[in-house]
């Protein structure tokens, strides 16, 4: 006899008392099932067929490896064995059976609540009392982007009964390869306002605040305390920490998400009971040593994938229930469709969350990752820069000067300037010699912020005569050649 963990499917939960898991003691597959089903008829007729050979419609993974022959039932199981079922489901809508509710605990739902919510009022885990606690549940969206859309539609749809929005943004034309929550006729609209819109007309049934602006440490304690949860949907360091710090002090939850090309991260964290935010990333990294999704690029799909697991995150930290991702950071491969869980650990030593912490109050958070915030005197050093205009006319002079693209190859492949030079800017440390000190140097990229993170390297390496162009790629379309693709 062997001792094996039977992991069971909630569709078959019915049979366990509600357990994920039962260890039983067998010798093979068809004899752990045989006792794990003795005393219900019904899952042994699922199960066994008149013949009492396993069904085809069950399933069986061993070890995580599917069993496919004809004499699966009698594979031998060891010590220490995961038999995992997967039973085959219908899914779809259809019309669901009726919900049994009480005259007085119906009252409490008005008709058309009951038929909009009807999927969670089936489940025993969710039912009436759980939309209850959505339709009383406050949850803040920091950042309506490819994150905080998918999140913010999710949260609506399922009755959350207050959503608040921060954002200040405008749609882009750009955004809406991934930010679902907006329409063509969205573009140039503020996001804030549209969002919104959408969310309201979507549950006419919710309350949607919005809050106008970014979020500060002036003003973070005071939004965020008016929330039960957080979802940090923001794309910089300096919010991050913002939020991360700002639910530590208050004692909310802060429900992380990020995403950069093929690749994905979702974490709950949560200094009462948990790592929070600094515990993971103690520091931010060097300002320009991270590439933005505007830099390289991200699957418009898999921002939904992750904004909806943060919102199944805000969910259930809402209805308490299932095991959240406190402590645990879930890894996503969208190129291999892999997930992987890396356990996250307290530091003790943590400055917010930690034994002793010393971090008592919001700090000056761009200053913190190295940004300069708007009118510091940082912010006051301007990159040497060209006009467009002005690079017009020096590209007929000669000796031209020399033009560096910083962009991506595939960047580069939609539209670059004539003459130019591609060198990605992540590559510009290792390709430095490649240029002259003396020669006269343009830098561009598509909107300016990566050239001026190129030019400021260039000048510490002792390249007097590099300046950027000014607004970049797009500045140049605009006002001196139009042909040249955008994106």
């Amino acid at each position: 006899m062997a001792h094996l963990e039977i992991r069971i499917p909630s569709a078959l939960r019915v049979y366990s008392r509600g357990a994920a898991s039962l260890a039983v003691d067998a010798s093979t597959v068809s004899e752990a099932l045989g006792k794990w089903a003795v005393g219900h008829e019904s899952l042994q007729r699922r199960f066994f067929g008149n013949d009492g050979r396993l069904r085809e419609s069950v399933s069986l993974f061993l070890n995580d490896v599917q069993l496919l022959s004809a004499d699966r039932a009698s594979t031998p199981v060891h010590d220490g064995d995961r038999l995992e079922i997967v039973p085959s489901i219908a899914g779809g809508s259809g019309t669901p059976p009726e919900t049994k509710l009480g005259a007085a605990e119906a009252s409490t739902l008005t008709p058309n609540r009951l038929r909009r919510y009807s999927r969670h009022l089936l489940l025993p885990e969710v039912g009436l009392a759980g939309q209850r606690r959505m339709q009383h549940a406050r949850v803040l969206i920091v950042g309506l982007g490819g994150l905080g859309s998918p999140a913010a539609l999710y949260l609506a749809a399922a009755g959350v009964g207050t959503i608040g929005i921060v954002e200040f943004d405008r749609v882009d034309v750009s955004n809406l390869q991934r930010q679902v929550l907006y329409a063509t006729s969205d573009i140039d609209q503020p996001k804030l306002e549209r969002g919104a819109a959408r969310l309201r007309e979507l549950n006419p049934e919710i309350t949607v605040l919005t809050h106008p602006g970014p979020l500060r440490a002036e003003n973070a304690l005071d939004i965020i305390g008016q929330y039960d949860v957080v979802l940090d949907g923001s794309d910089n360091f300096p919010t991050r920490y913002l939020v991360n710090d700002a639910c530590v002090l208050l004692g909310k939850p802060d429900v992380y998400g990020s995403v950069y090309r093929f690749e994905g991260q979702a974490t709950v964290f949560d200094g009462r009971t948990g790592p929070c935010y600094r515990c993971l990333f103690p520091e931010p990294p060097p300002p320009g040593s991270v590439p933005t999704c505007a830099e390289g690029g991200v699957l418009g799909v898999l921002p939904g994938l992750v904004g909806e697991i943060q919102a199944t995150e805000a969910l259930k930290l809402v209805l308490g229930i299932g095991r959240s991702l406190v402590g645990r950071l879930l890894l996503i491969d969208a190129l291999e469709l892999e997930f992987r869980e890396l356990s996250v650990r307290k530091r003790p030593e943590c400055p917010i969350c930690g034994t002793h912490p010393t971090i008592r109050a919001l700090v000056d958070y761009p200053a913190f990752c190295g940004v300069a915030a708007p009118g510091s005197e940082e912010s006051a050093v301007v990159v040497p820069s060209i006009t467009a205009e002005a690079l017009a006319v020096r590209l007929k002079a000669d000796p031209r000067p020399l033009l560096i693209d910083v962009r991506l190859p595939g960047e580069w492949e939609i539209g670059h300037l004539e003459g130019a030079c591609l060198i990605p800017r992540a590559e510009l440390p290792e390709r430095v010699g490649e240029l002259t000190s003396a020669a006269e140097i343009v830098v561009y990229c598509k909107s300016g912020v990566r050239s001026a993170l190129a030019v400021r390297m260039l000048r510490d390496l002792g390249f007097t005569r590099v300046v950027q162009l000014e607004g970049g790629l797009n500045a140049w379309v605009e006002r001196i050649d139009p042909t040249i693709p955008v994106y």
